[in-house]
């Protein structure tokens, strides 16, 4: 049975990627980061979310000492509404992905396996950088020459199988394999409800009405 390592944050589309993942017949690994969010609502969810999977999970705990995003600086407030018009917001947190997958190549490589697979998505989604297609394409390329397995034509590749859907069609195709949504958490704000304010929120809720599917987590 091949190996995979997926990242799991705890929200709707990495919990949909993991039973993509699951669906496949892969044997999985989760990694999920602990990097300095402001709030644990949705470490626990993906811990909780690996469990009903059945998929044994790592926490990694990283530090963004430098901050420079309103995720991580409890100074900095979160936006609320769509982002602004001039681009990326400030939820953005610098070179994340690049930091997340840096890790889980290692892991993969240590491991013995040969897919990652991360829930990233370019068309509902919030404008940052290392959600598109052409940072996984390149991605794809350093890790044929930055690894052992590459090097011996044996490269470990990033999977993004929600990378071109819509957010309704994520849901949908969620829905079908069974994947507990009730259990995910997509809020930027760490309160006992989502605050239905923030972009996250908000593609979440566009996604689930468009869908015709009442979001479970509410």
């Amino acid at each position: 049975m091949k190996k995979t390592i997926v990242l799991l944050s705890g929200g709707l589309d990495s919990a949909t990627t993991l039973y993509i993942a699951k669906s496949k017949g892969y044997e999985i690994s989760c990694l999920v980061f602990d990097y300095g969010q402001k709030h644990r609502r949705e470490i626990e969810a993906a811990k909780k979310i690996a469990r009903l999977a059945k998929c044994p999970f790592e926490v990694i705990t990283i530090d963004f000492p430098w901050k420079g995003s309103s995720l991580l600086d409890r100074l900095m407030p979160i936006p609320e509404g769509k982002k602004s018009p001039e681009g990326i917001p400030s939820t953005y947190v610098p070179a994340r992905n690049t930091v997340f997958l840096s890790f889980a190549l290692s892991y993969a490589e240590a491991t013995g396996a040969s897919v990652i697979f991360i829930g990233a998505n370019a068309l509902d989604y919030s404008g940052y950088p290392d959600c598109r297609p052409k940072f996984y394409h390149a991605f794809n390329k350093l890790s044929k020459v930055a690894t052992k397995c590459g090097i011996e034509n044996r490269p470990i590749k990033v999977e993004t199988p929600l990378i071109g859907l819509k957010k309704s069609e994520i849901i949908a195709l969620g829905i079908k394999l069974g994947v507990p949504y009730k259990e995910t958490w997509s809020c930027y704000e760490g309160a006992k409800t989502p605050c239905g304010r923030c972009d996250s929120c908000i593609l979440r809720e566009k996604g689930f009405a468009e869908a015709g599917v009442k979001d479970p987590a509410l």
